[in-house]
């Protein structure tokens, strides 16, 4: 009897080796992500904490420029907004950049120098000064919320998720006092981005479409991730199928594989 039981126990050992994988072992998605304790960091989490430092790099000098050289209180509001939550930012990215071993840049790059530029040269305490302050601000601010929207979306990694939702908080509170200025001009197209997208195109000619910043890349490998979980499913209920087989043969081997007797013989 203890022998069956143990050709029962080892039969399922056996069974249960093949049937599942490895707990270790990770999904390979590809040579351009790299697997880390927080899950994989693919292209798109990457991006994402260099835009985030490049906005950063620009929005706050931005922010000081409101409280300097307006006399508008609501753009001075945004500008203290924009400090207070490109500090925070700030702080967070170089951080997550050290853990997740991703260079990281140190200066802002010609366009968002460029929109400086525009600032610092227009007239302190001018309506030229405050459009411009906000049009260029609120345009940045909306292309961004939606790159962070995709990467929030198809991330594995927790801590680029954790990240993108927080930067998606700062970035709409910046969105909203941007907004409350009174100088966005939505009819804008070119410095609303949004706002393009939206409007329909008034003739179906190349020429009659604004040209839009695509700031948001390609949602990394979601149907591979989608395969990847539907083949750990087929796998759950292989393995089910099998213990079922196993234990039938061990109550099989059990009973010594002979009917049982009638009281009658």
């Amino acid at each position: 009897m203890l022998k069956r039981l143990a050709q029962v126990v080892s039969a399922l050992a056996i069974i249960c080796s093949f049937a599942v994988p490895s707990a270790s072992a990770q999904p390979d998605f590809g040579s351009e992500y790299t697997p880390t304790q927080f899950g994989p960091l693919g292209p798109a989490g990457r991006d994402m904490l260099v835009k985030v430092r490049l906005a950063g790099l620009w929005e706050g000098p931005a922010g000081r420029l409101g409280l300097q050289k307006s006399s508008n209180p609501r753009v001075k509001e945004a500008g203290q907004h924009l400090i207070d939550g490109h500090r925070e930012l700030d702080a967070k990215v170089i951080e997550l950049g050290r853990t997740l071993n991703v260079p990281l840049p140190s200066e802002a790059n010609a366009d968002q120098q460029g929109w400086i530029a525009e600032m610092t040269n227009a007239p302190a305490g001018s309506a030229e000064f405050d459009r411009i302050f906000a049009n260029r601000l609120r345009a940045a601010h909306g292309g961004v919320y939606k790159f962070l929207a995709v990467v929030r979306t198809g991330t594995r990694n927790t801590l680029i998720r954790d990240f993108a939702k927080r930067c998606m908080e700062v970035v709409l509170d910046h969105i909203q006092v941007l907004e409350a200025t009174g100088m966005v001009d939505f009819n804008d197209t070119q410095a609303i981005p949004l706002a393009a997208l939206a409007a329909p195109a008034p003739s179906p000619t190349p020429a009659a479409v604004p040209t839009v910043p695509q700031a948001a890349p390609v949602v990394p490998r979601t149907q591979n991730i989608a395969q990847q979980d539907a083949n750990d499913d087929y796998s759950d209920g292989l393995l089910g199928v099998l213990v079922v087989v196993a234990v039938a043969g061990g109550i099989y081997l059990w009973s010594g594989g002979r009917p049982r007797r009638s009281s009658r013989e």
